[in-house]
């Protein structure tokens, strides 16, 4: 356990090299105990704003949702990134129960991505500098409803900002701690069974390429989230569909990242 003069994993992310030295320092003599004996929460509590995310960022995803969109298919493969936002009241931690409220909607969909963590402010960011600017690197798990994304004119947000169906962790990985960012298996199982496999060498654009496009123009603040895309495999685009129901166990695991483990639990979204 960390001595609280460290502070908070936000605090250290927004603390610069600095704090992240106090913090290895801190770690030398910290207490250790096994995982089994904690429960682990959201490494992150505070967020400047919006979780933002990259859409259509596996072309797999990407041609397998054609004609699925109930009349919103773009006309051509993106040329480049497309972004859209989720509220932060969505994550909640790696064993954390999934929220599911059927009266809101009926098709809860899960999507396996890799989450980075800014941990310097920029503004118009070139691509060959974006990597300097990033923290670490997290699982997450961008549970989606596609009847609200439909209804509400096709955009995204609200589909996606439903609260406490982000799960998030299971901790953060430092930048320097990964050798390879291309080689990243993300995975989705449900129930036991492997719904998405790929690599993050198969995103059409880069973690470099994602930051330098969203920080044109715009400033990236340290400690913002960013959601860089899910493969193939969701539940909407099968035949037959497979949405997520009460009870599901949802595994989402990114290599060298970690894994997170959830349960789709029967929860009241509306007021009494």
């Amino acid at each position: 356990m960390l001595p609280r003069h460290v502070g908070t994993v936000d605090d250290i992310v927004r603390g610069g090299t600095a704090a992240v030295d106090a913090a290895r320092a801190a770690v030398a003599g910290a207490e250790i105990r096994p995982l089994s004996e904690v429960r682990l929460e959201s490494p992150l509590h505070r967020f400047n704003r919006d979780i933002l995310c990259t859409g259509w960022n596996y072309l797999d995803h990407f041609e397998e949702s054609r004609g699925k969109r109930e009349g919103q298919d773009p006309v051509s493969v993106p040329e480049r990134p497309t972004f859209f936002t989720k509220g932060p009241d969505t994550v909640i931690g790696p064993t954390d129960d999934i929220a599911y409220d059927p009266d809101i909607s009926t098709s809860w969909d899960y999507e396996a991505e890799i989450a980075m963590v800014i941990g310097r402010d920029g503004r118009s960011i070139p691509e060959e500098k974006a990597l300097e600017h990033v923290f670490g690197f997290l699982v997450a798990n961008d549970v989606s409803q596609r009847d609200l994304q439909r209804a509400h004119g096709g955009q995204w947000l609200k589909g996606k900002s439903l609260d406490a169906t982000m799960p998030l962790g299971p901790w953060l990985t430092t930048a320097d701690e990964i050798d390879d960012l291309a080689g990243l298996q993300v995975q989705c199982e449900v129930n036991g069974r492997l719904l998405q496999n790929a690599s993050s060498g198969q995103m059409a654009f880069s973690f470099a390429r994602i930051i330098a496009e969203l920080s044109h123009g715009m400033t990236l603040r340290a400690g913002d989230v960013i959601l860089t895309g899910t493969p193939s495999g969701v539940g909407n685009a099968r035949e037959p569909q497979i949405f997520l129901r009460d009870g599901d166990v949802v595994v989402t695991r990114v290599s060298g990242l970690g894994e997170l483990r959830n349960t789709v639990t029967l929860t009241q979204l509306t007021w009494e």
